[in-house]
């Protein structure tokens, strides 16, 4: 357990977080009057926790939101990430490598696919090691790292190891936000990374997300994926939306909530 002392540091560096933007590791050393592995281990147990996030070069950004555990956010617009999930299933066929990434709705989509057999599913998210672990005709491989308490997930260059010796007919990505040019948004630059490096090893990849994830920008770390890729969402989602994706050359797949296609916004047909 963290003494005050820390813990009061702690609070401190969140809020200076919030106030500035941004905040160097070396300046929260000298402003605290403690070493930079101490204001290290502070940043890995704030990130962990969803306060604030990493930046490379060793420092953090935090733009005010306040990232959502997975619990919380598995009851947010839980209808319209049902239908997502089961659009998503459809595309798994049998004998399919898949990668299943962290998030509430590739969670919903976990549970969808119990339903299934004969796969090969490779995650970093607990939720969906629950989902899938007990599941007949499923062989779950674990992409081990370092556990963000938050999402539920594991992260770090143990992950990003693991993924170098695998490859996958079909991966499934969560977000944060999506925008069509900056692409997928989330509150910590080692999720960007790895969903980046995720896309790299798939052969086809979805990003699943609700309509109202379209086009905000609540944190500072992206990731841009290699083209293309599908957006995978509900039927809110605005008209000057699914052109500004259309324009970049993204795919678009618009579902109800029994995982009916009611719109395509699409340059090639996925199923």
């Amino acid at each position: 357990m963290a003494s005050r002392e820390t813990t009061a540091r702690r609070e401190h560096i969140v809020s200076l977080a919030q106030s500035n933007g941004e905040a160097n590791v070396e300046d929260l050393a000298a402003h605290f009057g403690v070493s930079l592995s101490t204001i290290r281990r502070d940043l890995a147990t704030l990130t962990g926790s969803g306060k604030v996030a990493r930046t490379y070069g060793g420092a953090i950004a935090l733009t005010g939101h306040q990232e959502l555990s997975l619990r919380q956010r598995i009851g947010e617009a839980y209808t319209e990430k049902h239908g997502i999930a089961l659009w998503a299933k459809q595309q798994v066929q049998s004998g399919d490598s898949v990668l299943l990434d962290g998030g509430s709705t590739v969670g919903a989509l976990a549970h969808e696919m119990r339903q299934l057999g004969n796969l090969t599913v490779a995650t970093a998210s607990l939720n969906v090691i629950e989902e899938l672990g007990d599941a007949e005709g499923i062989t779950v491989q674990c992409l081990g790292g370092r556990l963000r308490t938050v999402s539920q997930s594991f992260v770090g260059p143990l992950t990003e190891g693991a993924l170098e010796h695998l490859t996958f007919d079909c991966a499934f990505l969560g977000a944060d936000a999506v925008d069509a040019i900056r692409g997928i948004c989330e509150a910590d630059l080692e999720q960007t990374r790895l969903k980046e490096l995720i896309a790299r090893r798939a052969d086809r990849t979805y990003v699943l997300a609700d309509s109202s994830k379209i086009g905000i920008r609540p944190f500072h770390a992206w990731t841009t994926l290699q083209k293309p890729w599908t957006l995978v969402t509900d039927g809110n989602v605005t008209e000057e939306y699914l052109s500004a994706f259309a324009a970049e050359g993204i795919d678009v797949i618009v579902v109800n909530s029994e995982g009916n296609v009611l719109r395509r916004a699409s340059n090639r047909i996925d199923g």
